[in-house]
């Protein structure tokens, strides 16, 4: 008696659980019709006036990266001796660690210098790329 009493509960449970769920899916289905049309009509402008202000507001460079700044005599023995803006500079630096295939073998992060970056680097023979833009700072002139 007992097992058919809990059987007969867990039939009606189950059967109570089964019944809200159709109903609301049926009820979710008839409100969300109307909804799709709202919302793509709405969606449509949103992007419209997003696109319209991101090509209205292009992001200006920074005047103070693209000012000329002056090498030191060592840093000029690397990159050159014009001045130039430190974007040109990183490139100018990772041109020539590159052509001297000066990055370590195992961690790529690291760089090896030679006798040109020793002075650079503050006679330092190993410098991580992450030190090594604070270190070539120092080196440039307004």
């Amino acid at each position: 008696m007992a097992t058919a009493k809990k059987s007969a509960a867990g039939a009606k449970k189950s059967a109570a659980k089964k019944a809200p769920a159709k109903s609301a899916g049926k009820s979710a289905a008839a409100k969300q019709a109307p909804a799709r049309g709202a919302a793509t009509k709405s969606a449509g402008t949103k992007t419209a006036a997003k696109s319209a202000t991101k090509t209205a507001a292009k992001r200006a460079p920074n005047p103070a990266f693209m000012k000329p700044m002056t090498p030191s005599t060592e840093l000029a023995a690397v990159i050159g001796s014009t001045p130039m803006p430190r974007s040109e500079v990183a490139k100018k630096m990772w041109e020539y660690i590159k052509k001297h295939d000066l990055q370590d073998a195992t961690n790529r992060r690291q760089i090896n210098a030679d006798e040109n970056l020793k002075k650079v680097f503050g006679g330092k023979k190993n410098v991580t790329m992450f030190e090594m833009t604070s270190l070539v700072n120092k080196h440039l002139k307004a």
